[in-house]
């Protein structure tokens, strides 16, 4: 198999805080190969979101990087200057956030906003001059064409709150596709949207990367758009990763307690009536975490074993799980 486009290795990034400091992503491995669409799934405050705001160099103080290396297509990018990030980050890599209604700036036109991507990134267009806003203008209109938005052109001067949800989610991914990156992260992407509108926004997105032949990282906590969407799946829990492998065998066969709680606290029509099983307890506090399988507290299965770290380990081809029991038989 070829080099992955995207290679983390030993992600650290904590925050410091006045009770302490948060490790809010402990030791991540992932990558992301040309071409296809990885999920990375788990509840909130996992470390998903935090992940790829350190691929992207959006961490600001209070936190920090402490550890590792993120490699973009062969580049070290904790190796360049704020400057050489600014450059990579909405043309080789692109970022739609949760709210697209907060995300976007309630004081520009959507022209505007997707004309700034252009104006920072493409070097194809004139140096100055109408020809230049011409171009712009067109490329811009052409971006909303593109996911979906009629009449882009006279749409082009209308303001972020003159458009629905899902337009504005549109939009979104208009901006973050307007340089054709190599690698799209969509973070929670169907966030606040109805179940319509969602399913419109993940076709859009698998269309474009399959038009495009970009790599999408899809962060979601509902493992039924990662079964639809996806290739592979990363499962996290309290900053790690805790299961991986493709998307039909990990769901098929689960092999850590926290993905089997996952799926078993989906509701389904075939169970109609029956209480839906949800994992019982909290996630752990993210400040001075003992050496200690993370999901310990919550884990019907745990034993003595568990007490100390939990490294990764193989669960067949393709497959890791971070957890002593992986391999044997689970009643």
């Amino acid at each position: 198999m070829s080099a992955p486009l995207l290679d983390v290795r030993g992600l650290r990034t904590v925050f410091e805080t006045r009770a302490g400091t948060v490790c809010a992503v402990d030791g991540v491995d992932v990558s992301v190969h040309r071409g296809e669409c990885l999920g990375i799934v788990g509840e909130s405050g996992s470390g998903k979101s935090v992940t790829f705001a350190s691929v992207m160099g959006l961490v600001k103080s209070p936190g920090r990087i402490e550890a590792g290396t993120i490699l973009l297509d062969g580049c070290d990018l904790r190796g360049l200057t704020p400057k050489q990030m600014r450059a990579v980050r909405g043309k080789d890599i692109a970022m739609t956030m949760q709210d697209a209604l907060t995300a976007l700036n309630p004081a520009l036109t959507v022209g505007e906003q997707i004309a700034e991507v252009f104006d920072a990134h493409d070097y194809t267009l004139p140096r100055r001059g109408s020809a230049r806003a011409r171009a712009i203008r067109d490329k811009s209109a052409e971006m909303l064409g593109l996911v979906g938005i009629p009449s882009a052109e006279s749409r082009l001067r209308q303001y972020p709150h003159e458009f629905s949800g899902g337009m504005r989610q549109r939009i979104m991914i208009a901006i973050a596709l307007a340089c054709r990156p190599k690698l799209l992260i969509a973070d929670e992407p169907t966030t606040a949207l109805d179940v319509t509108i969602q399913a419109q926004v993940l076709e859009l997105i698998t269309e474009i990367r399959a038009r495009l032949g970009m790599s999408v990282v899809l962060i979601t906590h509902d493992l039924g758009v990662v079964a639809e969407h996806c290739d592979r799946v990363m499962v996290m829990y309290a900053g790690q990763v805790i299961e991986e492998g493709p998307t039909a065998e990990v769901i098929a066969q689960p092999q850590h307690p926290y993905t089997r709680g996952l799926l078993a606290s989906i509701p389904r029509p075939a169970l109609r009536g029956q209480p839906i099983r949800p994992i019982e307890g909290q996630v752990p506090d993210l400040i001075g975490l003992p050496p200690q399988c993370r999901f310990y507290s919550r884990c019907p299965l745990h034993r003595d074993a568990c007490l100390a770290p939990v490294a990764m380990r193989s669960a067949g081809p393709n497959r890791r799980v971070r957890c002593i029991l992986s391999g044997e038989p689970v009643e």
